[in-house]
């Protein structure tokens, strides 16, 4: 595993910095605005991310991951798409301007009309920001990512917190997104070194599109599906159903999304640059899937096992009904980063047509079973349950084509990342066990977190699980240089 590793560990370092950077300020900022706000605005902001994310699937998605991928990629391939990407974004912000009254009478939401036209305004910045991220990407220098973000989140936090505190309610939510966006272009525009001109070369946007499109296409459905769940129970059940719903999710997603995040863009320029060396991408694979696992796997067991203490003293009671949806989301983005170094292998090695094919496969399997349980049980906890349900089929089917593109079977997959899992689950349950006390929250999750890391580090240190020992073996060897 070690020749694998260097050329991930720098650039993997500052991803992970930043992306927990952001999600932990952005944790503290979701906080104050949960206390502030009710479960009724977030259901509203929820329908209306939906829009605003599937137009950006369209902007962001594709383009993107061909400028990441492509062997040769020139100033000009980076203006051309930019300027396609921001033409797209005026396009679909008109759509969404005229169609703002409609989808407001559709969820019985009157008041989303003006903030979801004023929320859509993100396109155009979005445009801008995925070249930038991609160029960045590339060069795998994500230390500059990690300034630009960690000040978006911050400034934008404070502008988000002093809204909803003058009593803005929803806007708030809107006011916090745009400055997000802005502030991350502004700051990148002065650390990117991307010189964008008044070029287009539509035959070399041609030639990106036509890697591009199909992961463009498979974002696009699993963008669909993802919205499914949140469009369904805003319409037939409440926006505050809703809001609960999203709420529940939303503490796994920011772990999730920072650990899935640094693995997605820190793998594929990796593996783009071993594609025609089979050995070496599935050891790249290999040590990306043990090491995620190990620190995800505990992670989402020990904040699915403090759930209810942890939701009652950071947002209040009111939020309590969110906890079922918080530890079945637990279980389902637990395996997140499984996927994505399978789905990263498929990319670095140029069949984006094989990532479209396992996304239309997935998708039919996971609606059938969200039909199944909107049929059968009719109720939002049986909607999440579907999702969870499927996440051992949708991981045989990520990994079923790198046995033969990389030699990496389900099978040794499974058995690489079982330790963790066995190891997670017992810590969990133990972790677990402290509630029923009906100690203090505040005490019993201390506790928690106290027993949760040494049971981890003491079955990680007697089994001599792989990754432990590579991470030990580290630490000892940075004390010896000091």
């Amino acid at each position: 595993m070690n020749s694998s590793r260097k050329p991930i560990s720098s650039g993997l370092f500052w991803k992970l910095l930043e992306r927990f950077g952001v999600q932990g300020v952005q944790f503290v900022v979701q906080i104050i605005l949960a206390r502030l706000l009710d479960p009724e605005h977030y259901g509203m902001l929820s329908i209306m991310i939906i829009f605003t994310t599937l137009a950006n699937v369209f902007i962001q998605n594709g383009f993107n991951t061909a400028l990441v991928q492509g062997k040769e990629v020139s100033e000009e391939d980076y203006s051309s798409v930019f300027w396609v990407s921001f033409g797209i974004a005026g396009i679909l912000y008109a759509v969404i301007f005229f169609c703002a009254p409609l989808i407001a009478t559709f969820y019985s939401m009157s008041q989303i009309v003006s903030p979801l036209r004023v929320l859509a305004i993100i396109l155009f910045p979005g445009a801008l920001n995925s070249v930038q991220v991609a160029k960045i990407s590339r060069e795998l220098n994500f230390k500059k990512v990690f300034v630009s973000n960690v000040a978006a989140i911050a400034i934008s936090g404070m502008v988000g917190v002093t809204m909803a505190y003058m009593g803005a309610g929803l806007w708030a939510l809107v006011g916090q997104s745009l400055a997000n966006i802005f502030v991350s272009c502004i700051v990148m525009s002065f650390t990117a070194s991307l010189k964008l001109r008044f070029r287009c070369n539509l035959s070399r946007v041609k030639t990106l599109f036509s890697f591009g499109w199909k992961l463009l296409v498979s974002s696009l459905i699993d963008t669909l599906y993802t919205d499914l769940n949140s469009l369904i129970i805003g319409k037939k059940y409440s926006s505050d159903m809703l809001g609960y719903y999203n709420k529940g999710t939303q503490f796994p997603h920011l772990i999730i999304n920072s650990i899935n995040g640094a693995v997605q863009s820190v793998m594929l320029p990796v593996l783009s640059a071993k594609q025609d060396e089979k050995e070496k991408a599935k050891s790249i694979t290999r040590t990306s899937m043990m090491m995620s696992s190990y620190i995800i796997f505990p992670m989402m067991a020990g904040l699915a096992a403090v759930a209810t203490p942890l939701i009652t003293l950071l947002l209040t009671e009111k939020w309590l009904p969110c906890v079922p949806y918080l530890q079945i989301a637990c279980i389902t983005f637990a395996f997140y980063p499984i996927h994505t170094s399978n789905l990263q292998a498929i990319n670095a090695s140029g069949r984006s047509d094989i990532f479209l094919k396992l996304e239309i496969i997935k998708k039919i399997v996971s609606v059938a079973l969200l039909v199944g349980a909107l049929l059968i049980f009719d109720t939002p906890m049986a909607i999440a349950w579907a999702g969870a349900v499927g996440v051992p089929i949708g991981l045989f089917i990520n990994a079923f084509p790198n046995k033969k593109l990389i030699n990496y079977s389900y099978f040794e997959q499974m058995k690489d990342i079982l330790p963790s899992l066995i190891i997670s689950g017992i810590m969990g349950l133990t972790v677990w066990s402290l509630t029923l006390l009906g100690w203090h929250p505040f005490l019993t999750i201390f506790l928690q977190i106290a027993l949760g890391v040494v049971v981890y580090i003491t079955i990680s240190f007697i089994t001599r699980v792989e990754p432990f020992v590579f991470m030990w073996n580290a630490v000892k060897q940075k004390i010896k240089k000091q």
